[in-house]
């Protein structure tokens, strides 16, 4: 969640009971580092992790400063850890990537990860293809590390039927765009807050990395020079430079790329991080508890 998960909204949702992440985004490790400190300073002890897109160009500084800050917990997307996890392991770093398929959940049990989460293209931003509801149970059924489901979660029902599914927890990403604590622009929120069910649109599989994104013109431009014969790769790649800030930072309805969920259309208010995730596990807990009613 680049330009969305800084050290405000990572503490807020650590102090509420969950565990917050920061994104080290496409930034260096300057940035980071001051993120990491922030982070500590208003969480009190309380444990946090780091997020790094292994796509970024800074993959390799920001993975040290990981280490040199003994952050507790190191979750990584869009691509493969590998190289990274023996120093993060001999450093005693909990390792929880993000996964798309089972073979790939396979080789990071191999490696060493503490975890995994298998996240399915319900989600927002970087995806792959398997649904939620199919990865999720084969993930489990493969391994036994623990797994935590990701994608088209953002209520007490979908934490319970994750819990079915076998996932002993959730990440959740678009539920916390509308956050109190999240310092998105306005203009973001009120796009989420306003989408319907089938106002997401995946584009950048021609790229090799897709991406789920609200629909607006620079998500339906994109899709439209997918298809354009004349247009390289490149010119794809230019086009999209600078869009996700545009739109977490400025606002930018009409060119920024607003990363979001499928989940999006479920969601309709601004609430703090401890009502969220509050309202959210009764709500599962409650759900769970009447279970019974369906069985004979």
């Amino acid at each position: 969640m680049a330009w969305v998960s800084e050290a405000g909204l990572a503490a807020a949702v650590s102090n509420a009971g969950g565990l917050g992440l920061i994104s080290a985004m496409n930034a260096g490790p300057d940035y980071l580092r001051g993120e990491i400190a922030k982070c500590r300073a208003a969480t009190g002890g309380k444990p946090f992790g780091v997020n790094i897109m292994l796509m970024s160009p800074y993959a390799d500084d920001v993975a040290q400063v990981v280490l040199d800050e003994r952050v507790p917990v190191v979750a990584t997307g869009a691509g493969m850890p590998a190289q990274y996890m023996p120093a993060w392991l001999e450093a005693g770093l909990k390792v929880v990537p993000v996964v798309p398929s089972v073979a790939i959940a396979r080789r990071l049990e191999r490696l060493g990860a503490t975890a995994v989460v298998a996240e399915g293209c319900e989600s927002g931003g970087h995806v792959g293809e398997l649904t939620t509801m199919a990865l999720v149970p084969q993930v489990v059924s493969a391994l036994s590390i623990p797994v935590l489901a990701a994608g088209g979660i953002g209520d007490g029902r979908g934490i319970a039927a994750a819990l079915m599914l076998g996932a002993q927890g959730v990440q959740l990403g678009t539920r916390f765009l509308t956050a109190k604590e999240c310092s998105i622009h306005q203009n973001y929120k009120n796009k989420i807050m306003q989408a319907k069910d089938i106002d997401t649109i995946v584009t950048g599989r021609r790229l090799g990395h897709p991406v789920r994104a609200l629909k607006n013109r620079f998500t339906r431009r994109f899709a439209e020079m997918e298809l354009e014969q004349g247009v390289t790769e490149a010119d794809l790649e230019a086009f999209g430079v600078g869009s996700l800030r545009k739109a977490a930072v400025e606002g930018d309805i009409e060119s920024g790329s607003f990363m979001a969920g499928q989940i999006a259309g479920l969601i309709h208010d601004e609430l703090s991080c401890e009502e969220i995730i509050q309202g959210i596990f009764a709500e599962a807990e409650a759900l769970l508890r009447g279970a019974g009613q369906w069985l004979s």
